[in-house]
């Protein structure tokens, strides 16, 4: 399996050693909430791997993803821009139901994706785990993840090319299980191993890959996307645990100790420790009753801040300003979509002639040399299939929000029914100011409204009206 992955590796001319660029591994865990890592305040488990990264690195506590659920928040990393100019809004299901939501089938190629960038500008760029923008149920001919600007891939049940797919074993069981057999037919090699190793057999293949890169004196660019701590949750034998929250919480603990061999390989070799940037964020915020948004109002499929905001810790000992090693970020507003502009300056490559991100360079604010917020609003529209909360009782979800400044508005399309608060004085989202502040409210309203309209239109009004029961 790895050598495979490796012979597609394309190696090109090495850069002069005066041209120093960033390695870059981006880690995007699948349904996390902000308050899961022991380092954001989780009491019920630890996570020492990725603790241990923080203390040597930068927590930000007011990052977004630009969705509260999968594939539209995978968009807006890829590309920098709102998902919603590529008609991924909700999660990429078959062909009927993506068509029922008013969806494209997969992310258009044509799309500014930032592998693709960074690979024209000499890196190695792998993915390894989850993609969920092209590729799955009865969706068959959807472009490679290569189509996007990836030398070699490794890839779940949710993306076309060789794969990892889960068995599965509980106690008592004496043969494992399979799930998403039928997703052999989007490309192989295929390899089945237990679910709860699947983050290892990705760190498996990135490790070489990586290494092949530094033999090659090529700098990397390497996603790291799990399908932990997504449920149904499989955590190791003898690692069970009664309940959904203590099944959640045995995954993500899991999870933290195979990171580990990944974080001690790019400690243990000097020329890697100082040259690379380690990005560990989540991709929308935790399922009801799994995991934990800490303090934050709402979960995965909602604009509440537990659905958009995430935790993100950014480690790189040669690249973060002094004496910012161990600190926390509270100020900088800023979301994924900034991250592919800000990782481009970091390289020192100018995105192609005609590129227009919606994210802004933030380099600064990463490496901790000039902490600032992005200058303009961050917008959100929800899910088209999400009107009412996964969360029980079921409630009507407002379907926009905008964030700018201290402000926080939700509303509906229509601007009805709005919510304004102060997330830098209630950042639970407890109190709501509209009619205290009417004008700022009638000045958020307007601008979410105008940046929803200039966006391809999916079917969110029509079914939210029929208020239909939620899937994935």
């Amino acid at each position: 399996m790895i050598r495979i992955l490796l012979a597609a590796l394309v190696l090109a001319t090495p850069l002069a050693a005066a041209e120093r660029r960033p390695n870059i591994v981006m880690i995007f865990i699948d349904d996390m909430g902000w308050g899961d890592f022991s380092c954001f305040g989780n009491a019920e488990a630890k996570t020492p791997n990725i603790d241990a990264l923080a203390a040597g690195g930068i927590r930000f506590t007011q990052f977004y993803v630009n969705s509260p659920i999968c594939s539209p928040s995978r968009c807006a990393l890829s590309t920098g821009q709102y998902p919603q100019r590529w008609r991924i809004t909700s999660y990429l299901n078959n062909r009927a139901d993506n068509e029922r939501r008013g969806m494209a089938q997969w992310l258009d190629p044509k799309a500014p994706v930032l592998a693709r960038m960074l690979k024209a500008g000499g890196y190695a760029t792998g993915h390894f785990g989850k993609w969920h923008l092209g590729g799955q149920r009865d969706v068959d001919d959807a472009p490679p993840i290569a189509a996007y600007g990836f030398d070699a891939s490794l890839t779940n049940f949710e993306g076309m090319g060789p794969k990892l797919l889960p068995l599965t074993l509980k106690p008592g069981d004496t043969d494992s299980g399979k799930i998403w057999g039928d997703a052999e037919r989007l490309g192989g090699p295929v390899t089945w191993m237990q679910r709860s190793k699947i983050t290892s057999g990705f760190i498996d293949a990135a490790i070489p890959f990586i290494d092949q890169a530094v033999a090659a004196k090529k700098p990397f660019y390497v996603n790291l996307w799990p399908d932990d701590v997504h449920s149904p949750f499989w955590p190791p034998v003898d690692r069970w645990a009664d309940g959904k929250r203590a099944l959640y919480l045995s995954v993500l603990e899991e999870m933290d100790r195979q990171f580990g061999r990944l974080f001690d390989h790019l400690r243990a070799n000097p020329e890697l420790r100082d040259n690379t940037i380690v990005l560990i964020c989540s991709d929308n915020g935790p399922e009801p009753g799994a995991g934990s948004a800490g303090p934050l109002r709402g979960t995965k499929g909602g604009l509440f801040e537990g659905g958009i905001r995430s935790p993100l810790v950014v480690w790189g000992p040669g690249w973060l300003a002094a004496g910012k090693a161990g600190k926390r970020d509270d100020q900088s507003v800023f979301a994924a979509f900034d991250l592919a502009p800000s990782l481009l300056e970091l390289a020192g490559i100018a995105p192609p002639e005609g590129t227009d991100f919606d994210g802004e360079d933030l380099s600064g604010t990463l490496t901790g040399k000039a902490p600032a917020s992005r200058e303009a609003p961050v917008f959100w529209r929800r899910p088209p299939d999400r009107k009412m909360s996964l969360a029980k009782p079921a409630l009507p979800l407002p379907d926009l929000a905008v964030r700018e400044g201290k402000w926080k508005l939700l509303c509906d399309y229509d601007g009805s029914n709005p919510l304004l608060f102060d997330l830098m004085a209630d950042p639970g989202e407890a109190q709501n100011l509209a009619a205290e502040e009417s004008g700022v409210v009638a000045r958020l309203s307007r601008a979410a409204l105008a940046w929803h309209r200039s966006m391809p239109a999916d079917r969110g009004p029509e079914l939210g009206r029929k208020r239909p029961a939620s899937g994935k």
